[in-house]
């Protein structure tokens, strides 16, 4: 099982959001890199839900649960998006000031790519931050 971090803006798509709909399209990247993290995705793989802009925080996970395929919001038919399912919320939030005082999360791509609204985490990373949310994944 591979482990991504998925910004949303609350304010076009929450967590709250995604937990009433249950399954819904990750659609609307316009990143090439971000594009290629989406296709190199696995049915199963997880994904923390990341609360960008404002709250700038991991407040959930989400599973991938359809492969990559054509975005109908695209135009141009150069993206493509994946369908999510969301598991469960975090107990506890996890920040960005909290991911960044913690030091072996340095080179966690949310870091050192920072406008990259799909990226990969390592498994260490992964359950590193959900001990610190609270949770076991």
């Amino acid at each position: 099982m591979n482990y991504w971090l998925m910004k949303s803006e609350p304010s076009a798509w929450s967590w709250e959001s995604q937990v009433k709909k249950k399954v819904e399209s990750w659609n609307g990247v316009r990143n090439y890199q971000a594009a290629n993290n989406m296709k190199a995705m696995k049915l199963g793989d997880r994904a923390f839900f990341y609360h960008s802009v404002d709250e700038k925080q991991i407040v959930g996970i989400v599973e991938i649960c359809k492969l990559y395929y054509p975005d109908p919001t695209d135009e141009t038919g150069r993206f493509g998006m994946v369908d999510v399912k969301a598991l469960f919320p975090l107990k506890h939030p996890v920040s960005l000031a909290q991911i960044k005082a913690e030091p072996k999360l340095k080179e966690l791509a949310l870091l050192r790519q920072s406008r990259l609204s799909v990226s990969p985490v390592d498994a260490a990373s992964w359950k590193l931050i959900c001990r610190m949310g609270g949770v076991t994944a």
